[in-house]
């Protein structure tokens, strides 16, 4: 589980400092649970998963993705859901032009 916790971290691109304190814990505690001379304990998967937005199966068992979603939606759904309603239509058509625009660029590609 340690090797997938840094994993995380670093698809992140997060350092050891800046992951333990999204957990609460200090560098050197975070730095302990890497290395396995510390167990990472249940409250700390918990922070990690929704935080994160990480599969806790994946993270305990390496069963299924890392991730339920992209990392970039809960982010996305924060800005979206601030914009004001027309805000929100022009970005949806935005976002509908740039879907057809990379399909025509990967299907180029093959």
């Amino acid at each position: 589980m340690r090797t997938r916790l840094r994993e995380i971290r670093k698809s992140l691109g997060l350092n050891q400092t800046e992951f333990a304190k999204c957990l609460g814990i200090t560098q050197t505690s975070y730095s302990m649970i890497e290395n396995g001379t510390r167990p990472l304990l249940d409250r700390h998967i918990k922070v990690v998963c929704s935080e994160f937005n990480i599969n806790e199966q994946w993270l305990k068992h390496g069963i299924g993705e890392m991730y339920l979603s992209s990392p970039f939606e809960k982010e996305f759904i924060e800005i979206f859901e601030s914009l004001t309603l027309d805000s929100q239509e022009y970005l949806t058509k935005m976002a509908k032009e740039l879907l057809l625009t990379e399909e025509k660029l990967l299907s180029k590609n093959k």
